[in-house]
Parts: C-alpha cells; sequence; structure tokens
C-alpha cells in the first residue's frame, strides 16, 4: 500500500516534491497557509542553475515548461563602486548555465501540473505532534487536524514541522536586507536604469550594499543590505519617509542613481532579516517524517536557496518512487543525501557572504566573477 504523503508549504520545494509524486502516481496533499495562488507576492527573479534547480525540472517533467519562462539577457551582472563607476562586467550571450525566470511564474507551472485540490489552501499550521509508530498529527489555525504517516516539512525557515526532529532555531546572522522595487525606471528614472544595467547590479562596501536586479517591464528589485543588530532596524519604521531616510544615510555619499532604489521606492520598504540554521544542521531519523529546503538547512542568501529546495524535493520524490512499500528506506536514502549536499552548499554560501560584505569588499567579489580566486 502506497502511504499518502502530507506536505506542509506551497512553496518551490514542497511543489516540487508534489508534482514528482504525482508523476509516479504517488498519493499527495500540500497543506498551504496562504489562502490563494495569489495571496501574496511571489518575490522576483530566480536565477535556475545547472547542477540543481534544472534537473529538479527535469525530474518533475517541467523542464520545456520552464524554458518558456526565461527572461533572456538577464544574466548579465556588473559590480559598481559606491560613485556609481563600473569595476566589473559581464554580459548574458544566452550559454550562461543560470537562466533567470520570475519566481511567481514558475510556482504558476508547478501548481498547473498538479491535480486540481492538490493544494489545501488557507491551511496554516499551528503545531504538529508524534502520535508514534511513524504517524503524526498536524493540527491547524483554523481548528482542523489531520493524521498523516508521511509528513514532510517544506515550510521554511520558521517551520511548523522542524521541532519533530530538531532543537535547532533560526538565529539572526547580523544583517538585514530592505527591499524596494522602482517601476518603469528606464522611462522615471532612467539614471538608475542604466546603472543597473540589463541583468544584476551589485555596489558593495564592507557590511552593507545596494543590490538590485532588473526584471519584466522596466521593474527594479531592489535589496539593500547592512550589517545592523535588529534593534537598529525596530526602531526605523519603513513605512515611514523618516525610515527609508534612516537606512539612506547609512549610504551617505554613494551616486544619486544608487541611493534612488531607496528614496524613490514607489513600494513600501520591506525588511527582511536574515537568519542561519546551525552550520551542518542535522537529525537523527525520526519514522513517518522529514524535511526540505530552508526548513532543513537555512543559510544566507546565495542564489540557491530555491534551487536547492527544487533539487531536495525532487530526490526525496525519486526517492519514494524508489522505495515502494518502505517509506523508512526512502527517508533514509533522501536524507543521507540531504545532510552533506546542504552543508555544502551552506559552506558555499558563507563565503560568498564574507565576500560580498567583508572587509575585502567589493574587491573578492570581483576576483571571484574573474576567475582569480
Amino acid at each position: 500500500m502506497t502511504t499518502h504523503v502530507t506536505i506542509v508549504g506551497a512553496g518551490l520545494g514542497g511543489l516540487t516534491l508534489a508534482r514528482v509524486l504525482h508523476v509516479h502516481g504517488i498519493p499527495v496533499t500540500v497543506h498551504e497557509a496562504e489562502t490563494s495562488p495569489t495571496a501574496r507576492a511571489q518575490g522576483g527573479m530566480l536565477d535556475i542553475h545547472d547542477h540543481n534547480g534544472q534537473p529538479a525540472l527535469r525530474t518533475a517533467g517541467l523542464f520545456e515548461e520552464f524554458r518558456g519562462l526565461v527572461l533572456e539577457g538577464r544574466q548579465a551582472s556588473r559590480a559598481l563602486a559606491p560613485d556609481g563607476t563600473v569595476l566589473y562586467e559581464e554580459g548574458d550571450d544566452g550559454t550562461g548555465d543560470r537562466p533567470e525566470v520570475m519566481r511567481g511564474e514558475l510556482r504558476r507551472v508547478l501548481l498547473d501540473s498538479l491535480p486540481a485540490g492538490t493544494v489545501r489552501w488557507g491551511h496554516k499550521v499551528r503545531a504538529a505532534r508524534s502520535l508514534g509508530d511513524g504517524r503524526h498529527e498536524v493540527a491547524f489555525a483554523d481548528g482542523t487536524r489531520i493524521v498523516t504517516g508521511l509528513l514532510v516539512g517544506a515550510d521554511g525557515a520558521w517551520s511548523k514541522v522542524r521541532p519533530l526532529l530538531s532543537d535547532a532555531v533560526p538565529e539572526y546572522i547580523g544583517m538585514s536586507f530592505v527591499e524596494t522595487y522602482l517601476f518603469d525606471a528606464d522611462v522615471r528614472r532612467p539614471a538608475t536604469a542604466k546603472a543597473v544595467g540589463d541583468g544584476a547590479m551589485f555596489a558593495l562596501a564592507p557590511g552593507k550594499a545596494i543590490q538590485a536586479h532588473r526584471e519584466t517591464g522596466g521593474t527594479l528589485h531592489a535589496y539593500v543590505a547592512l550589517r545592523k543588530p535588529r534593534e537598529w532596524f525596530d526602531g526605523a519604521d519603513l513605512a515611514a519617509a523618516a525610515g527609508a531616510a534612516r537606512v539612506a544615510r547609512e549610504f551617505a555619499g554613494w551616486a544619486p542613481e544608487l541611493t534612488a532604489l531607496i528614496t524613490d521606492a514607489d513600494t513600501t520598504p520591506v525588511l527582511r532579516p536574515l537568519h542561519t540554521l546551525p552550520a551542518g544542521h542535522r537529525w537523527e531519523r525520526v519514522p513517518g517524517v522529514t524535511l526540505l529546503g530552508d526548513a532543513a538547512h537555512l543559510m544566507p542568501p546565495s542564489g540557491e536557496g530555491a534551487n536547492l529546495a527544487m533539487y531536495d524535493g525532487a530526490e526525496l520524490g525519486r526517492a519514494l518512487a524508489a522505495h515502494p512499500g518502505d517509506v523508512e528506506a526512502a527517508l533514509a536514502a533522501y536524507e543521507r543525501d540531504l545532510f552533506p549536499r546542504g552543508e555544502a552548499e551552506a559552506a558555499d554560501a558563507n563565503r560568498l557572504h564574507a565576500l560580498m560584505f567583508g572587509d575585502d569588499a567589493p574587491y573578492g567579489l570581483i576576483d571571484m566573477f574573474a576567475g582569480r580566486d
């Protein structure tokens, strides 16, 4: 008898797992806190990597659909000095191994590949507990409960499933991003649009950065990084002009076409504190439950998070399909590879973070881009 799989979280990782299970005829239900697929914006651009994200989509049978989403030219990148001088630039000739897509469109492809009713929207998990014998009860905020023989936490940094396996809690790394958007920038803010260029732009200095990516329709999506304690941000009301001005003051003397990504934002700035799980996070095998993506191996932003979550989901789906009727063998095989994979990617993410925001910024990152590291 095939065990019905319960997934908590309809992000890219959870949906990839659901799709691979569906391809193999394994029954699955995804429970998602959001009330609908359009309940909130799904973030911006994702570069889908040839060593994890793309193989995951091949496993899911959705590679051609993914190729149809690729935004040509967006793999271009440039590093700028705080005064706007171009320090490094690389174009996009279409041969790169990290094509860019919009996260929301990729999520839509995954959702459309699943039978109607697979995702149960508005099911916010309040808690999960073990019932023994590999069975778990999941309690939802609306008062309903379910019991499952296989529970997968794909519910991100603050996973409600993780406590079944691990006492680890995400820790603040001392840096936050402030997310902003500029719309129709080529017409309304041409100097900033020119500074960002055709793809990704990084203006880095020790402990701070202004980063942006060109999306569709002249939209510039920025992440402003600052190494500050959480209390510093708690004292800045980003919804008020004074809050954005406080962030902008940290970039006094920087080129106005760069600081415009803060001061002229078309949306209310959103604070994104950065957290990680302990290095080498892992757990002893617990019957009937496992994790994927940020729930398993939360790390600093490096471009790998979504890719790794999708790869986790595809690999877990493959393991379950390869061990019909033996859930524990499948989970053991999956976790055997999950732990070293996550640890290696986290180590790479920490190295990248040090290059981007350490004392040598931006030159360590430029050397990496140029192949000189």
